[in-house]
C-alpha cells in the first residue's frame, strides 16, 4: 500500500469509494473539485492505492489554521481490516505536525463504531455531541479532538 497526495484526476475514484461508505460525508464532484483549487481553503487529500496503483481509501482535511477539520476519510469495504485507515489518519497527523498544526477536530456518525475506535486509539477525546447532525438517518455526531503540542 501506497499513501500519496490526491489530484483532480482522483475525484472519479473518491467520488466511487465514498459511495460505497454509508457512514462517509457525501460531497458532490464540484465540491472534490473546490478541494483541489488554489486560492480557496487550504485543504490535504491523500489517496492511498494498492499494489495495482488503485486507490482504495482516501482522506480529505481542511487547514483552519492552527488547526485541520478532519473532512472525511473512506476505506474500500475490500481494505478493511488491514490497518488502512490508520495508516492515512498517521500520514495527515505527520503532515500536520510538520506545519506546526496544534490540533485536529472532526465530527463522527454516533453509530461509527470503527471510525470512533480509531480515533479513540490515536489519541482523540471525545469534547460533544451535536443532536440530530445527520440526517438519513438522522443521528447525533460525537466531537472529538486531537492535541499535537
Amino acid at each position: 500500500m501506497q499513501i500519496r497526495p490526491g489530484t483532480l484526476a482522483d475525484i472519479s475514484s473518491i467520488m466511487r469509494l465514498e459511495r460505497q461508505a454509508a457512514t462517509a460525508g457525501h460531497w458532490t464532484e464540484d465540491q472534490y473539485r473546490q478541494a483541489f483549487r488554489r486560492g480557496g481553503a487550504t485543504r490535504l487529500v491523500l489517496i492511498s492505492e494498492d499494489e495495482e496503483t488503485s486507490p482504495v481509501g482516501f482522506l480529505v482535511a481542511q487547514h483552519l489554521a492552527p488547526e485541520w477539520e478532519l473532512e472525511n476519510i473512506v476505506v474500500a469495504p475490500t481494505a478493511r481490516r488491514k490497518g488502512l485507515g490508520k495508516r492515512l489518519l498517521e500520514a495527515f497527523l505527520t503532515a500536520a505536525k510538520k506545519i506546526n498544526s496544534t490540533a485536529v477536530f472532526l465530527e463522527v456518525r454516533e453509530s461509527n463504531a470503527p471510525a470512533r475506535t480509531l480515533y479513540e486509539k490515536t489519541g482523540f477525546e471525545q469534547t460533544g455531541r451535536r443532536k440530530s447532525y445527520y440526517t438519513n438517518p438522522s443521528e447525533d455526531a460525537i466531537l472529538y479532538r486531537l492535541r499535537l503540542y
